[in-house]
């Protein structure tokens, strides 16, 4: 496994290494029976194997790896964790929602199929995930890791973090837009730290389970998961206004055409930059009692705040 004392190193050692040893673990999750159509497969591909940081996998595997345990005791929660995430990608992607035309360098799945095939493709993958931790995970943990990503994946979380995001954006909340900046802080943070955060949370809680990480390590996870998922988004937000397409694989200033409520146009880049390193410095501290094994996921939390995609 990686092992370097540069964090900059360790990281690309890290996601490289992850990357690697994904590729192969994700293309035999797509393998389906002659009752599958065509058509949806070549669309599930083509989401879920396309290039990209593999963030929640890495998380997933490298909580095992910090927990005593191996990567590939975490593999049903790492293919699980990036199926949901492909999935919130394909349908956040759609016209009725963020109407995207490029996603990790590739046309988003709508574009390079069409509208209906995407619906299906993100409908196929949510149950796959299910049945990749309930045949995965052994039967005594099986149940509780099912229940760990629906709870991430649902109306408290992922799906109800990006309602609310969806009727800021649509003005469906009427005085979002006059509130103090405290109140709009306050409102993006409990957005993002359910439409973000809690798959970052899940994936870390999830290989902590396939390790059997005790009580004490999964609230350490916890408390990195939150403050790390609070950082991404914020860098995201500073992507989206600083960034370039050709370096995100995806459409760029799009936050700012829309008029939607984002830390840079609320708090300014600056202040922005300065609360994403604060972030990543708690995120690695709380994970400071597990040593060397959780260098990585320390190395990773400040990575992604000065990331350049």
């Amino acid at each position: 496994m990686p092992s370097t004392n540069d964090p900059e190193h360790l990281v690309r050692e890290t996601l490289t290494a992850v990357e690697a040893f994904m590729a192969p673990r994700l293309e035999a999750s797509l393998t389906f029976s002659g009752e599958a159509a065509p058509r949806l497969v070549a669309a599930m591909r083509h989401v879920l194997l396309a290039p990209g940081k593999r963030l929640r996998p890495a998380l997933a595997l490298e909580a095992a790896r910090a927990c005593g345990g191996t990567w590939e005791q975490a593999v049903p929660a790492a293919i699980a964790v990036e199926m949901i995430h492909a999935y919130s990608l394909v349908h956040d992607d759609l016209p009725a929602m963020d109407d995207d035309d490029l996603r990790r360098g590739l046309p988003t799945c709508h574009r390079a199929f069409d509208e209906a095939t995407a619906i299906l493709c993100g409908d196929a993958l949510q149950p796959l995930a299910f049945q990749t931790l309930a045949t995965g995970f052994p039967a005594e943990t099986a149940g509780e890791a099912c229940c760990v990503l629906a709870q991430a994946a649902g109306a408290e979380a992922l799906v109800g973090g990006q309602a609310d995001d969806l009727a800021a954006e649509r003005g469906w909340i009427d005085d979002i837009n006059t509130r103090s900046q405290d109140e709009q802080v306050a409102w993006m943070e409990r957005i993002h730290r359910r439409k973000t955060g809690c798959l970052f949370l899940a994936s870390l809680d999830l290989g902590c389970l396939a390790a059997g990480g005790d009580a004490a390590a999964r609230r350490a996870f916890a408390d990195y998961g939150r403050a790390f998922g609070l950082a991404f988004q914020i860098a995201d937000d500073l992507l989206d206004a600083e960034g370039t397409e050709k370096a995100m694989g995806k459409r760029v200033g799009k936050d700012a055409e829309r008029g939607k409520l984002t830390f840079p146009t609320v708090i300014g880049n600056t202040a922005s930059r300065a609360r994403a390193e604060a972030l990543a410095a708690e995120a690695a501290a709380a994970l400071s009692g597990f040593g060397e094994p959780a260098a990585p996921l320390s190395a990773l939390a400040r990575w992604i705040v000065s990331r350049s995609s």
